[in-house]
């Protein structure tokens, strides 16, 4: 194995940061991976060690290999790893994955020395903000749902258990990248691209909306880090996203005037109803509806970033908007809509839409 640098282990390695992430540090560093999935990164890019997280002799073995190959000394720890489910249903595995895996993950570092642990939070750990009132790393924390609540957990377990190990916590705002690779963003432009009804109604303020980051941003900060590990003492936590929150509706209309070149009128509606026609709709055979209960208590929350804090420790910035890549992203959907969606893991409808070109 070629090696290129100071030591760096990516967990997760073959997730969509994960990937990307590796691909840029490899140019600078010796990239090691941790993914339970093997080896999907081809040498001398990294090895890819086969790692399972709820297991602390999978974990072991894994780092016996590190030791062997490459030393005790590892320049920074990019920690991805964790359990992702868009259902909304409590899953065990958020503990035994997210919250305990990084416990074990933790427990094996202390025998290395390690220069960064940076570990990829999320910005819903925060309570939601209003239109114009931009959210820092010190707004309240009041995470909605259980993926965020186990972000939250493993936020303080490392706290608790890093020693004296610098920490940077990355609390990052919706991922997307030139071909989406978004799950609420896919499904908001194939209900548009579809002429379904629910696209025309939303549970809540439509003034309102998330902030996004472009995959390539979040891997630019993620090297940032990497490089001023040695001016990052302590604990660093700084929000990874876009300045600029498109609402829902200039989303809406924006993709109804690149797919359909037609203005997308959005209606309001209440709470209750959109709850009461998800339930039904959850209950008809047939393909299982994106759209669930849950999601409607938290559809209008609102997430403005102020990124200042990235921008003065990192010196980084995002150079990406999704305000301009959302053309990029549509014209890739109408030039192939069945690569698109395969692409998005979107069930194609039995017939295409034919949008206006």
């Amino acid at each position: 194995m070629t090696t290129n640098g100071p030591s760096v282990l990516v967990t997760g390695a073959s997730g969509m940061i994960g990937s990307a992430a590796i691909r840029e540090i490899s140019k600078r560093y010796t990239a090691i991976g941790f993914d339970r999935d093997g080896n999907p990164h081809p040498p001398p890019m990294a090895e890819c060690v086969c790692v399972d997280f709820t297991s602390s002799e999978s974990l072991r073995a894994g780092f016996e290999r590190v030791r062997y190959a490459y030393g005790d000394r590892l320049a920074s720890v990019i920690h991805l790893a964790a359990y992702y489910d868009f259902s909304g249903e409590p899953s065990p595995k958020y503990e035994e994955i997210t919250v305990r895996g990084t416990e074990r993950l933790l427990k094996e570092l202390r025998t290395f020395q390690v220069e960064q642990f940076l570990f990829s939070s999320t910005m819903l750990v925060h309570a939601p903000g209003e239109p114009g009132l931009a959210i820092n790393e010190d707004s309240p924390m009041d995470p909605k749902w259980d993926y965020p609540k186990s972000k939250v957990e493993t936020e303080k377990l490392i706290m608790a258990q890093r020693g004296d190990m610098p920490v940077v916590l990355f609390r990052i705002a919706g991922v997307y990248d030139d071909e989406c690779h978004s799950i609420p963003l896919a499904h908001q432009i194939q209900r548009i691209y579809e002429r379904k009804l629910i696209s025309r109604v939303f549970p809540g303020n439509s003034s309102h909306g998330q902030a996004f980051v472009h995959l390539d941003d979040v891997v630019s900060a993620i090297a940032a880090a990497i490089d001023r590990r040695t001016e990052l003492s302590g604990v660093t936590v700084a929000l990874i996203g876009e300045p600029e929150t498109l609402s829902y509706d200039e989303i809406q209309h924006t993709l109804g005037r690149l797919i359909h070149d037609e203005e997308w009128e959005t209606q309001e509606i209440p709470k209750s109803v959109a709850k009461a026609g998800a339930w039904i709709q959850d209950q008809v055979p047939g393909e299982e509806p994106f759209i669930k209960p849950w999601m409607i208590d938290v559809a209008d929350n609102h997430y403005q970033l102020d990124i200042s804090r990235a921008s003065q420790v990192l010196g980084w910035g995002p150079r990406r908007s999704l305000r301009k890549t959302l053309p990029m992203i549509v014209e890739l959907l109408k030039a192939d809509p069945a690569k698109w969606y395969r692409t998005n893991k979107l069930e194609a409808p039995a017939q295409m839409p034919v949008p206006t070109r």
